[in-house]
């Protein structure tokens, strides 16, 4: 499951959390880190992802949000 987060400052989307297993791992929203580049690809394939107040997107929403992504 992926959940997304806001900056508290700017108030925009910024990181990315990723739970999984127990395990929980936070990163940026950046091309060139490798966890997300796998993100996107597993969003696009199904995976769940939550919205930064908890609400699981629909599959076309997190398809759209995934195209807003350089």
């Amino acid at each position: 499951m992926y959940k997304l987060n806001k900056d508290a400052i700017t108030g925009q989307i910024s990181s990315v959390t990723k739970t999984e297993e127990g395990l929980i791992t936070c990163f940026p929203l950046n091309p060139d880190n490798t966890d997300y580049q796998t993100f996107k690809k597993e969003v696009l394939a199904g995976a769940e992802l939550q919205d930064d107040t908890g609400n699981v997107m629909t599959q076309a929403e997190a398809d759209a949000f995934i195209a807003t992504l350089p």
